[in-house]
């Protein structure tokens, strides 16, 4: 289902203006602004947050097998991409150092770059099935030194280089997102036709003349082939 909203923009120039600085005019723009519109927070939620990993939260990121890992360039342009590998292929080296094997991909580089830029990432571990997350922010690098990534659980292919983590906050975040969702439950999930196809999404975005539905659709097989072997 498609929602359509209707937002006064304020103005009736339609070539500069858009949907997004109408709303921005009249945003919230103060830390006390906010704080006037929400209680406090519930002083164990403050409490839990700690700057290393505990006994209990090595062991859910050795749980894990997908990764949300966010980033931004130097110019504060965001970015949030998944890594996936089986359960435990994020490494802890020690309570403040995790690390993160490379897998073949798109080659963009997005994260990476970001990284080289900033030096720094913001990851959401998730364990499929389970409604318990983890936070983990920190200090990042990109290593490819020969000793670490031979240490580590390769995803596919061995890893070119590691996104190594030095950990400053760690957060177990409430499951209250993943239920409302039902992320995990198969009898809410919408059936596979109320939504564009993966080759349908990209076709619409290579936006190429003569380019069509089945072309992407091989295109998409024969990429995943050979990210797998």
């Amino acid at each position: 289902m498609v929602v359509r909203m209707t937002i006064d923009t304020g103005t009736t120039d339609t070539t500069t203006a858009t949907l997004f600085d109408a709303l921005r005019a009249d945003a919230v723009s103060t830390v006390d602004r906010l704080r006037e519109l929400y209680p406090e927070p519930n002083p164990n939620s403050v409490r839990k947050e700690t700057d290393h990993l505990t006994e209990q939260t090595r062991r859910l990121v050795a749980c894990s097998s997908l990764v949300l890992i966010g980033s931004a360039d130097a110019e504060g342009r965001a970015d949030v991409t998944p890594r996936g590998g089986p359960a435990g292929f994020v490494s802890v080296l020690d309570e403040r150092t995790l690390v993160i094997p490379d897998a073949t991909g798109n080659k963009r580089l997005d994260t990476m770059q970001n990284v080289l830029a900033t030096g720094r990432v913001g990851l959401l571990f998730l364990v499929p099935g389970r409604p318990t997350t983890l936070r983990v922010n920190g200090r990042a690098c990109v290593s490819a030194r020969p000793e670490l990534l031979s240490q580590l659980t390769p995803v596919g292919k061995p890893p070119v280089t590691a996104l190594v983590v030095h950990v400053e906050e760690v957060y177990p975040h409430c499951p209250k997102s993943l239920m409302r969702a039902g992320a995990w439950e198969p009898g809410r999930w919408l059936p596979a036709d109320a939504q564009p196809s993966s080759a349908e999404v990209t076709l619409a975005q290579l936006d190429l003349p003569g380019l069509t539905v089945d072309q992407v659709e091989e295109a998409e097989r024969e990429s995943l082939r050979l990210r797998f072997e």
